[in-house]
């Protein structure tokens, strides 16, 4: 019998899928923290090749134990499309990163579930009820909180990290419906695979070859970048979506240490009320999907 994708039934464990969320949100914070201080001498573009090309190291094990399964799929157009539309949204924060204070990007990112809600009204045509109306807009009046727009300067890096936010939450939409005919691990897969080579055009317009210490760092992140993605995909495969969704918040608390103790930046008041208002909004949506799942199975 040939082995397949479709991971078995996992053993539900909250307290082990809120441990996996910790370690996802510290692997990633400090590949955030790795790629700002190699944007410093790399373009971000390039650096996004490396990030994909070493992320693949994570993927090999799937390879090794399943064979060819992790490719077999049913939807290899909607696959190729996802990947690409994440190239494009990498491509924009991993420039945001380069240029805005570490935790202004991570606070803002937050408001992508935010985007994939209200996409889904048109998408799948899901009925908001008053709560989850009034969850959005606390968590769009965050962004304005941690932008202060006529107080301070918005510059082209929050611009670009709402629009990856935006683009995540239409890749959000897409892995839902992927979902529905393809194991988590065909999706992470073929996100690997795609997004490597198509990365690597944009990088050649602004390569600089590495020296062998930036190459390590590279290594570096692009593994952290990996196992990351690893270590999210089992909270997701063993704990509920409602109660790991809070736990992301603590991707803020490390970027903030990274951020202080490495590059001397100090959130202000605002980013800390306004990232609280939009991660807040996107732990209710979580948390209220979960409810409506409940009651409609009951």
């Amino acid at each position: 019998m040939r082995p397949t994708a479709t991971a078995s039934r996992p053993i539900h464990n909250n307290l082990k899928g809120i441990l996996w969320m910790f370690v996802y949100a510290a692997l990633i914070s400090s590949m955030h923290g790795s790629i700002r201080h190699v944007s410093a001498d790399i373009h971000p573009f390039e650096i996004a090749f490396f990030r994909n090309l070493f992320g693949l190291i994570a993927v090999i094990p799937w390879f090794i134990r399943l064979d060819w399964a992790p490719l077999r799929t049913k939807r290899l157009g909607l696959l190729i499309g996802r990947g690409t539309l994440n190239t494009v949204v990498m491509l924009a924060y991993f420039t945001a990163i380069s240029m805005t204070p570490l935790t202004e990007v991570t606070a803002l990112s937050f408001i992508a579930p935010v985007f994939a809600a209200v996409l889904a009204i048109f998408v799948f045509g899901d009925r908001i009820g008053f709560r989850r109306w009034a969850a959005i807009i606390i968590g769009f009046v965050g962004v304005f909180v941690v932008l202060r727009p006529g107080f301070t300067e918005i510059g082209i890096g929050q611009i670009l990290v709402l629009v990856s936010a935006l683009g995540w939450g239409v890749c959000l939409i897409i892995i839902k419906i992927l979902g529905r005919t393809e194991s988590s691990v065909t999706i992470t897969t073929y996100m690997s695979l795609v997004m490597a080579p198509l990365s690597l055009i944009p990088a050649m317009f602004f390569w600089t070859w590495p020296s062998w210490e930036q190459l390590a760092w590279l290594i570096m992140l692009g593994t952290l970048g990996g196992f990351g993605q690893l270590a999210m995909a089992e909270a997701y495969r063993v704990a509920d979506t409602h109660v790991l969704t809070p736990i992301d918040f603590t991707r803020l608390l490390f970027i903030a240490v990274i951020s202080y103790f490495i590059f001397g930046e100090v959130p202000d008041i605002f980013v800390w009320i306004g990232g609280a208002m939009i991660f807040s909004a996107t732990a209710f949506i979580a948390y209220r999907e979960h409810r409506l799942r409940v009651e409609r199975q009951n």
